[in-house]
């Protein structure tokens, strides 16, 4: 069974983009270190941090490259995705590390701080084919 996980943070630095080869073919990337808090009312109608931890998250394709275009250093995301063991060797010691990280299903922008937003035009049909 795989470990479902959801959670709401904010991002530590916008998302990079990095092209990875998966089975003998490019596909890109986006990484982002997220702070996934743990926010509690303090009594006097705000809210205070009682402790939280940081995730990269990873989100591939298509989806990951729209994050990486509109998303920056403070966003509000809401993450859901899978939480997996990521493995290596520390190039340095030569030991076996290990941390958690999200590969991300979606990585969704929280409305609550946004001023505006602008969409792209859906391409028709019609203008597909004129190109």
């Amino acid at each position: 069974m795989a470990n479902e996980f959801r959670g709401r943070g904010n991002l530590g630095a916008a998302p990079s983009i990095k092209q990875v080869e998966v089975d003998g073919e490019k596909r890109s990337v986006a990484e982002m270190r997220v702070y996934f808090d743990r926010s509690v009312p303090d009594g006097d109608g705000g809210f205070v941090d009682r402790g939280g931890f940081w995730l990269n998250v990873n989100l591939w394709g298509p989806k990951g490259e729209a994050a990486a275009k509109v998303l920056g250093k403070g966003a509000r995301v809401a993450v859901t995705g899978t939480l997996v063991n990521h493995e290596w060797t520390d190039k340095e010691s030569g030991e076996p590390r290990t941390r958690p990280e999200v590969q991300a299903d979606n990585v969704d922008l929280d409305l609550y701080r946004v001023e505006s937003i602008q969409l792209r035009r859906k391409e028709s049909a019609d203008e597909t084919e004129a190109d």
